[in-house]
């Protein structure tokens, strides 16, 4: 890839090598015959390897090289590529042009050949410092990411250690609500973020005393005004984040308990000012709270739960989330189902796998 024309050409030997070891990649985009063209430069700076840098001319037959750096600059895959013009031309409007047009130096002709080998050996070392940076950053990203959901997914077992449910509830459900997101047509960024954040949905619990969360019969007034307490509880527990990922999992705990009605809790919204994250949650949750087992309950069927949500729907559901779980999520809320049985009695080995749910 790294063409060569006179003046140019010698001082292409001596370039910096790239972190790895191997040797930089430059493309040499000039004006004589025997060299790369403008709109064959634009295809073969997409190709693999990828130039460390783009030595440019101006003066070409079809697309100049000021329309050749725009379009570099203009595309994801080339923007970052440092581009050297390399031209005749040396008036200072020229010379304007070409940091205009995106160029990160101006030589003209003809060349010295030890400054264009020293300009080009600044530029590449400056490129492969901020390659490097770029790839710190990433890394460091990656790892706050991995540290904040391992965060989500401990307190979300937190919960449910205090609670009478499994831990294949919180994996069910947490498919579950993907599943509806998408029918939902939220973005698949939005989707995987829900997806990891359901699990916190009744992370307040851990605030609620054990002998009301596992009282085996009905709850009283005064206890249920205590047990109304866990979404707040919960949205405290994880507090206010602008990060996407703990902030949905914040508003998912203090609104899954809202109703459509306006008769849910603890704030009473209604409609569409219950957050849409909130109102999948609530289906997702209660459809497999009535479908599973509990010490005071047997489980409902199938079509006793989809029942109840159609017979729900305006009320405490969102009508079009219930339609479209019912009609478009159901044949792979039964895979899911049937994947995550509770046939296990050791809540411990099921709470585990809910560290492979973004797997």
């Amino acid at each position: 890839m790294a063409n060569k024309s006179a003046g140019i050409g010698p001082v292409l030997s001596s370039f910096p090598a790239r972190p790895d070891g191997s040797k930089p990649v430059v493309l040499l985009v000039d004006d004589t015959p025997f060299n790369t063209s403008g709109e064959k430069a634009l295809v073969l700076a997409q190709m693999q390897p990828q130039p460390d840098l783009i030595l440019l001319d101006v003066m070409m037959p079809g697309m100049d090289g000021y329309e050749v750096c725009r379009r570099l600059k203009a595309s994801p895959q080339t923007s970052v590529i440092p581009v050297i013009f390399v031209t005749s031309m040396n008036e200072v409007e020229d010379e304007q042009r070409g940091f205009e047009a995106g160029g990160v130096d101006y030589i003209t002709k003809p060349v010295s050949p030890p400054l264009v080998q020293s300009r080009v050996a600044t530029h590449l070392r400056l490129y492969a410092h901020e390659r490097h940076l770029s790839e710190m950053v990433q890394a460091r990203t990656r790892e706050l990411e991995q540290t904040r959901l391992e965060i989500i997914r401990r307190l979300g077992r937190a919960a449910e250690f205090k609670d009478d449910e499994t831990g294949q509830h919180v994996i069910r459900m947490s498919h579950f609500t993907r599943l509806l997101s998408e029918a939902a047509g939220m973005s698949a960024a939005d989707v995987d973020v829900l997806f990891n954040a359901a699990p916190m949905h009744d992370v307040g619990k851990i605030g609620i005393p054990e002998a009301i969360l596992l009282k085996p019969g009905r709850l009283t007034e005064d206890e249920w005004k205590v047990m109304r307490r866990h979404p707040a509880i919960g949205a405290g527990i994880i507090g206010k984040h602008d990060h996407p990922l703990l902030e949905t999992a914040r508003i998912v705990a203090l609104t899954h308990h809202e109703k459509w009605d306006g008769s849910g809790y603890p704030r009473g919204l209604k409609g569409e000012a219950i957050p849409l994250v909130g109102r999948i949650v609530a289906i997702a949750d209660v459809f497999d709270a009535l479908t599973s087992e509990r010490p005071y309950k047997q489980a409902w069927s199938e079509a006793e739960a989809v029942d109840y949500l159609c017979r729900e729907s305006g009320l405490h559901f969102d009508p079009r989330l219930v339609d479209l779980f019912v009609v478009q999520c159901l044949p792979e809320v039964r895979k899911i189902r049937a994947l995550y049985a509770d046939t296990s009695s050791d809540s411990t080995q099921a709470l585990d796998e809910i560290e492979a749910l973004s797997d």
